[in-house]
């Protein structure tokens, strides 16, 4: 953790220092600007000095960006790959390691990354499609160089993918800031990045999504590569300068792919004869053949690509990377999903998830203890300390009465026989070192990947219905749908919640009881590791108090005691951004997706390093992500602004710091939100606390900001 700026003073510097940037949302993390003492020779007038320190010491970028890769964990790598790819940089696809001289396919690394993107044949219906990056069927392109090269590819790529107004370097090229030191580690480095339409046609280079690779380093040292890409790719463009007439290295591949050859008419090695040759060992056309004239300027040259480009992905064949593994086996290319732990737990997974057809009855049947009971109970809970409902009765007969309901609920769930499937997610939890990690990542992808389909087709009816003000009643059933529709981990954690706090009411020696003793210090290990736990459940506004206090107790027992946490909570409109924010500022993981916006309040454990105990002035900090107010599935309800009210007391009474962020989007929501807020803080001042307050200003500009504003 860290909160000062400071930029890389020596080598040891560098990956801590884009590692820090690129989780920071810095898009310059690429960016290496070394201080070291050469600052002061430079001052001195010593410039020649400066330069020779300054810059010949520093690595290339690829360099960092390879090293940390290879350091890292497959968690960390998935997380680089994310923040990468959010920034629009390239993301490895094929990553070398000079120790072994294999490389490995990057798959687990890339799975965590979605991707919505809107092709032309949505932008009149303003749709746009939501899907996992490794599981899209996209057309790849792929771009190599043979021998060495006068023009720097990866910059034409970047031309290549850029508009002429916006432009952006999505490879790291020699052009760029240290991006002309020589590469010690990353040769043969093959990144990927994706061109995803936004639907206009004014603004978009390709009608269609399309995959685009780049392998750094001559294809003559990486035969492996190239052979991957041309098994995987739909045209594998080749740049050279010189070219040999008896070139094996072009003719004997397996091709897949189409071939297309950029020379080079600047070059004296590129004669006719040589591609005449080359051309009929290849079976190609003219219309394969690319050379950049003399007098040819980068736009005209790109121009002409992009158009080759367009015709292959019109009639190409398509490929996901999650089926590129198999090239990868044939290949003798590792595959980093394939370690014991992750195969272990992705079948653990894929036995949970493989049963669930409809996720509703799915629900009812597996995990039953919190639906319609668990609503039941909440009202019971909420009406023993409020008595609204007591009317001219005894009051105390009333009591007596709710406290028989609750006992007679409580029975009802622990009549039911645990599922196997809470039997199979409960072994899986408890499994040890990474396995665990691993599993729950699997589970996270798997759910979402079901519930983003049936999910977006009922915000697309909930859109429909939403123009219209009068459909009060249906409104308020897709909503119920909505809610039905939505699986998490977190409804797998919640009935482990309900089945602990079912059996409490079991007689303390009955053996049911004894055997669900070890669920709240399963949940404090993970808390402990950095998973988040739910606290409000967002169906039932409940929280399920003997768990959840249970569970913090066994926490406190897992730290040494008296560790002092300081509270962060976030609060603000539905859709503004609240968990991107926290994931940013804390380098946390709360699920953040269009598909579902965060119900209810979770919370979630960060270990404070030694250096910062002193300036935060405590050991932990708990962070508590909220659901949005004023959320439009509740708005339809007649207790919205009470559930509003509820919540915004509650996390501000639990924090000492509340964010509160706000999209300057509508000035009548911030009204009515400050308002939220100011009500919550009066009822602090009633029982003497005072929370402080951060103010976050920020604008949502996502192609499907627009469907969740309604």
């Amino acid at each position: 953790m860290t909160i000062t700026d400071e930029p890389a003073k020596s080598n040891s510097d560098f990956p801590w220092y884009f590692l820090k940037k690129l989780m920071m949302v810095n898009v310059a993390a690429r960016n290496m600007i070394c201080t070291s003492d050469c600052e002061s020779d430079d001052e001195s007038g010593n410039e020649e000095d400066s330069d020779s320190l300054n810059t010949d010491d520093m690595p290339n970028p690829l360099d960092i960006i390879t090293a940390l890769f290879l350091c890292s964990d497959g968690f960390v790598q998935q997380e680089m790959a994310l923040k990468m790819s959010t920034y629009q940089f390239s993301v490895p696809l094929l990553l070398p390691n000079c120790d072994t001289n294999q490389c490995t396919l990057m798959l687990w690394a890339m799975r965590d990354i979605v991707k919505k993107y809107r092709p032309q044949s949505l932008s009149e219906s303003k749709g746009f499609i939501e899907d996992r990056i490794v599981l899209s069927e996209l057309p790849m392109i792929s771009f190599v160089r043979l021998g060495e090269c006068s023009s720097s590819k990866s910059e034409i790529l970047n031309k290549l993918l850029s508009n002429s107004q916006q432009y952006h370097d999505t490879f790291v090229h020699y052009n760029m800031e240290c991006g002309d030191r020589p590469r010690t580690m990353s040769n043969g480095l093959t990144e990927i990045t994706w061109y995803l339409p936004g639907g206009n046609t004014n603004i978009d280079i390709f009608s269609q999504p399309v995959a685009v690779a780049n392998l750094h380093g001559d294809i003559a040292s990486f035969e492996t590569q190239y052979s991957f890409l041309c098994q995987t790719s739909a045209a594998v463009f080749v740049f050279f300068d010189q070219l040999d007439s008896e070139c094996s290295l072009l003719t004997k591949q397996h091709h897949k792919a189409q071939i297309f050859l950029v020379g080079n008419g600047e070059s004296n090695g590129c004669t006719l004869e040589a591609l005449n040759e080359v051309e009929t060992k290849l079976g190609l056309t003219k219309n394969n053949i690319i050379i950049r004239k003399k007098q040819k300027n980068d736009a005209e040259f790109v121009k002409k690509l992009r158009q080759k480009v367009r015709n292959v992905i019109k009639k190409s064949k398509n490929m996901t990377i999650e089926q590129m593994a198999d090239v990868a086996h044939e290949l003798g290319i590792l595959v980093d999903e394939d370690s014991p732990e992750c195969q272990s737990a992705k079948k653990n997974a894929e036995a949970i998830t493989a049963e669930i057809q409809d996720i509703l009855k799915y629900k009812e049947d597996h995990l039953p203890r919190q639906g319609e009971i668990w609503k039941e109970l909440t009202c019971l809970e909420k009406e023993e300390f409020r008595l609204r409902k007591v009317g001219s009765g005894n009051i105390e007969d009333y009591k007596s009465q709710l406290q028989e309901d609750r006992k007679e609920l409580r029975k009802k769930q622990n009549s039911y026989d645990m599922s196997t499937a809470m039997t199979c997610f409960i072994n899986a939890i408890s499994s040890p070192g990474t396995e665990r990690f691993y599993f729950l990542k699997w589970m996270r992808m798997n759910l979402d990947n079901m519930s983003r389909i049936k999910l977006s087709e009922l915000q697309e009816k909930y859109k429909e219905k939403c123009k219209n003000s009068e459909n009060k009643e249906e409104i308020k059933e897709i909503d119920r749908q909505i809610s039905n529709s939505s699986l998490g981990t977190e409804h797998f954690f919640r009935e482990m919640g309900q089945i602990y706090e079912a059996s409490l009411s079991l007689p303390q020696r009955d053996p049911s009881r004894q055997q669900l003793q070890h669920l709240p210090k399963l949940c404090a290990e993970l808390l402990l590791d950095g998973f988040p736990l739910e606290l409000v459940d967002g169906d039932a506004s409940n929280i399920p108090l003997r768990w959840v206090s249970d569970v913090l107790s066994q926490l406190s027992d897992l730290v040494s005691p008296n560790r002092k946490i300081l509270v962060v909570t976030v609060l603000g409109v539905q859709s503004t951004g609240k968990s991107t924010l926290l994931n940013t500022m804390f380098g946390v993981q709360f699920a953040v997706s269009s598909g579902r916006c965060t119900r209810g309040a979770f919370m979630l454990l960060i270990k404070i390093n030694e250096d910062m105990k002193k300036v935060l002035n405590c050991d932990f900090m708990m962070i508590i992500d909220t659901e949005g107010l004023k959320s439009p599935e509740l708005a339809q309800l007649d207790n919205s602004y009470e559930h509003d009210n509820e919540l915004a007391t509650l996390v501000i009474g639990l924090s000492d710091v509340t964010i509160v962020n706000i999209a300057m989007e509508n000035s009548t929501e911030m009204k009515d939100i400050l308002q939220i807020v100011v009500h919550a803080f009066l009822r602090m001042k009633e029982v003497g606390k005072k929370p402080r307050c951060v103010f976050v200003h920020q604008n949502v500009s996502d192609v499907s900001a627009h469907e969740k504003n309604l």
